[in-house]
């Protein structure tokens, strides 16, 4: 005897967990409970009487089962949550929920104005965004778009420009700071300084690159201060405590006030700004459409 019908709700439940392999990530992912997805699961299996997905306390993965049923269902919803989006086309302005995977730094100054004037414009959407240096997969987690630098960019995406197209990487330091310690006049003379660096979620201490025509440098220099947070780098750098080394506006208002001074700008590298990306589908959804159309025509970008 065939089993009956399974709920919808249920294999996108399914299909959210199996992706992320995770019931607390899919559940941030949906904006629901883990416990509300593993309820789900737990009634598509019944019904189907199968196990889809092996549970452990540190992983779950899907069974034989459950692989099988994933690589039919994706395409299957995928055509579903089209055909419902397509109902936008009968609306005066689009509804739904945009969600972007972008960069801290891209966050924090480049989206804030562009998002702003984005849900003025149109205020039957729902942006989340979330922050995220570790450069995920944001299709396969569960994302519409993501933000990234051209270095990051996957070569099958389809990429538009969003923001500044020129960024550059400043070094500055206190006042009180080079009074004491003196100004390096080439790069290389960092390794003698203390230098605040930035760590990413990945874990990766960044390098710091310096350019001057044709020459290129990287460097790792030493210091007191290794963070993830911005914020305090900048506290650091500020109270005197070494050299910083980041993106001009994020600095710029320090440097303004006369917190900072800029030094070795003659080696500061510039390179192109942020691009969003997604999959070259042939239907996108509609929030992801006007939001590409949006930055396509928007003239206020930073």
């Amino acid at each position: 005897m065939r089993p009956a019908p399974a709920d919808l709700g249920d294999l996108q439940a399914f299909a959210a967990v199996a992706r992320a392999r995770s019931f607390r990530t899919a559940a941030a992912q949906r904006g629901v409970s883990p416990s509300s997805l593993s309820e789900a699961v737990r009634r598509l299996e019944a019904r189907l009487e199968l196990r889809l997905l092996n549970r452990t306390t540190r992983s779950v993965t899907p069974t034989e089962a459950g692989r099988r049923l994933l690589e039919r269902l994706v395409p299957a919803l995928e055509e579903v949550a089209s055909a419902l989006d397509g109902l936008n086309d009968h609306r005066g302005t689009p509804r739904g929920t945009l969600r972007l995977n972008v960069p801290t730094i891209v966050a924090r100054m480049v989206l804030p104005p562009i998002a702003t004037r984005f849900l003025a414009a149109h205020p039957g959407v729902t942006l989340e965004v979330v922050a995220d240096d570790t450069f995920a997969d944001v299709l396969a987690d569960g994302f519409d778009a993501g933000v990234r630098y051209e270095e990051r960019l996957a070569q099958d995406m389809v990429a538009v420009p969003l923001g500044p197209r020129e960024q550059r990487f400043v070094t500055a330091a206190a006042p009180a700071y080079l009074a004491a310690r003196g100004t390096p006049t080439h790069p290389t003379e960092l390794l003698g300084h203390a230098c605040i660096r930035h760590r990413f979620a990945s874990g990766v201490t960044g390098i710091w690159e310096f350019e001057r025509g044709a020459e290129n440098l990287k460097l790792s220099p030493g210091g007191p201060l290794v963070a993830s947070l911005l914020d305090m780098e900048l506290a650091a750098a500020e109270a005197g405590l070494g050299i910083i080394h980041t993106f001009d506006g994020f600095l710029a208002p320090s440097i303004a006030a006369g917190r900072l001074v800029p030094i070795l700008e003659e080696w500061s590298p510039r390179f192109s700004g942020p691009f969003l990306y997604y999959a070259g589908r042939r239907h996108l959804p509609a929030p992801l459409r006007a939001f590409v159309d949006f930055i396509r025509r928007d003239k206020g970008s930073p």
